[in-house]
């Protein structure tokens, strides 16, 4: 039985040799790490497609069981081609020797929360950024926590997990001026910062800022993600106190698309237990977006997502065949569609469960948006118009949406009826799913 060539690293902690024939979906047969992204299979397969580390070596085929490990195999993100599977659970709150890492391993400089609270009230200090003592000693902890937490991918890169049970716990990986990466079943959990920041005039009223998104694009393209499970598993921001007001939230997005990425399909993924779960787009000021953010999102679910299911600046979506679930006892849920400026969404046959306190036309937020096609929604089993309702229940208070997006798509595969597509996305979407 011929070994993978990790069989060189025995003595490197966290680099698991198996056989080379070994499976990475459970019962399958197939080697993930060589799949590369279906001709068609929406805007990352645009411009020659998306291949991910599909032609590394066997020097650069890693399967790694720790922190440890899977940062040697990331390689600092250089454009190396390689596949780097993951087996079990990796927890990236841990040091070097594997030993798990609390908030209050990372506080340094004086840095307390009660202390932070108290010096920055706004009833005694204003308006005004943070600054001074405690202000400083919240970034060099929050330094400190990002050194272990944040990790990033280069280009020509696959990150698969291996069988039905792989999880990457508490990191943030971040795919930043890089081209060519697939990420695929994988799950994706609990990206919590530590130290959030006080924004005294966010909203008006303030509000705390955390740092870490599950998974960011930065200026990325050619990134395909797939059966990919990311959600607050444990610790959800509701369940945290309330600091001036506002409530102290620990967690990001779980996958923005921002700084001028482009050609990405999501598929097949599940977006959980969450407030934002995805920004496409992150500035209204950010001219230079306009022609990039082209992203296909397909047959995945959310739910329990509170907003941003995904909220979109400038970019051309196509939001097809996706399955959105609002639970019984959702009390803070906003919006799943939200059209910013310049955003040009084309949404086909995706279905809508909700409780009855959320109407359709609480389906759709619109900032500064002038345009969205909705063909084919289901809502709770009736085919709607969004676009028409939106309208309806927003006339005289906000500008109607026009349904010409500009664009029509034409890489994808084949479009399903909403029905069909919550049933098939119930039963596959989501890591240790891929069949």
């Amino acid at each position: 039985m011929r070994l993978r060539h990790c069989a060189a690293a025995l003595g490197l902690l966290g680099l698991l040799c198996v056989p080379a024939h070994a499976e990475d979906a459970r019962g399958t047969g197939r080697d993930l790490g060589r799949e590369t992204l279906a001709r068609h299979d929406g805007w990352a397969a645009a411009g020659g497609g998306t291949t991910g580390g599909a032609a590394a070596d066997e020097a650069h085929v890693f399967t790694v069981t720790d922190r440890a490990g899977l940062v040697r195999a990331l390689d600092g993100g250089s454009d190396t081609p390689k596949i780097i599977k993951i087996a079990g659970t990796i927890d990236a709150n841990t040091d070097d020797s594997g030993r798990r890492l609390d908030c209050a391993d990372y506080a340094t400089g004086g840095y307390s929360l009660k202390k932070y609270l108290a010096a920055y009230d706004p009833r005694t200090w204003g308006a005004a950024k943070p600054a001074g003592p405690q202000e400083e000693a919240r970034q060099a902890s929050a330094a400190r926590q990002a050194e272990r937490v944040v990790l990033p991918v280069g280009s020509h890169t696959t990150i698969v997990g291996l069988g039905d049970d792989a999880v990457l716990k508490g990191a943030s990986l971040q795919i930043k001026n890089a081209d060519n990466v697939i990420v695929r079943n994988l799950e994706l959990r609990d990206a919590y910062d530590c130290f959030p920041v006080w924004q005294p005039n966010t909203g008006g009223l303030g509000d705390w800022k955390a740092a870490y998104d599950t998974l960011w694009l930065n200026n990325a393209g050619h990134v395909w993600i797939d059966h990919v499970t990311a959600s607050d598993r444990g610790r959800p921001d509701e369940k945290e106190p309330t600091y001036y007001a506002r409530n102290y939230l620990r967690h990001d997005g779980l996958l923005d698309i921002t700084n001028g990425s482009d050609l990405v399909t999501v598929s097949w993924s599940r977006f959980a237990d969450h407030d934002k779960a995805m920004l496409i787009g992150n500035s209204d000021s950010a001219a230079g977006d306009r022609g990039r953010l082209r992203v296909t999102l397909h047959h995945n679910e959310f739910t329990s997502v509170v907003q941003r299911a995904p909220r979109v600046r400038f970019g051309q979506v196509h939001l097809y065949n996706n399955r959105y679930v609002v639970p019984e006892d959702a009390h803070d849920y906003r919006y799943s569609i939200g059209v910013s400026t310049e955003s040009r969404i084309h949404a086909e046959n995706n279905a809508f469960t909700t409780p009855a306190h959320v109407e359709a036309a609480d389906l759709v937020k619109s900032w500064n948006g002038t345009a969205l096609h909705a063909s084919g929604t289901l809502f709770n089993g009736y085919p709607v118009d969004l676009t028409a309702i939106y309208n309806a229940y927003n006339s005289g208070s906000e500008r109607d949406l026009g349904t010409d997006v500009g664009w029509s798509p034409a890489l994808h595969g084949r479009i399903d009826s909403a029905a069909a597509a919550d049933r098939a996305v119930a039963r596959g979407a989501g890591a240790g799913r891929i069949r």
